[in-house]
């Protein structure tokens, strides 16, 4: 069954001030996520990695929308995006995000996530779905 969905859109430009403050990436992404670069390299590959942040904030985004909370409760540097070994982009979960969902959603839930980004957009759509249903099948 399907637990909840959410979607999101991020302007990539926003990211610029992000990408050349390492503050903002850090209290907003995981090691995992962080591309390290060189100072030069910020400005060969700016829109690059605007775009790398920015599809991964939508995701995030679009996450807390799935899971019906919000941010309230999430730390966005436990959770984010990987690729899995064919480049497909999946969550990871730290443990109170896991903690958080196994409450919420129970412990065989999936979280599915699809990101894409161009020049000047990133979106994602997050789809969780949980073993069973999130209302009674009973008849008062």
């Amino acid at each position: 069954m399907i637990f909840g969905i959410g979607t999101d859109i991020a302007k990539v430009s926003r990211f610029e001030k992000w990408v050349r403050n390492p503050e903002m990436i850090q209290r907003f992404f995981n090691e995992c996520e962080i591309v390290h670069v060189e100072e030069d390299f910020v400005e060969k590959r700016l829109q690059f990695l605007c775009e790398h942040y920015a599809a991964r904030f939508a995701a995030k985004e679009a996450f807390a929308k799935a899971l019906g909370t919000g941010f309230v409760g999430l730390e966005l540097s436990d959770f984010g995006i990987k690729k899995d070994e064919n480049g497909k982009p999946e969550f990871f979960f730290g443990a109170k995000t896991a903690d958080i969902i196994e409450e919420k959603c129970g412990k065989e839930a999936k979280v599915l996530v699809s990101i894409s980004h161009e020049k000047e957009y990133a979106v994602s759509f997050v789809v969780i779905e949980n073993a069973a249903p999130p209302w009674s099948t009973e008849v008062p």
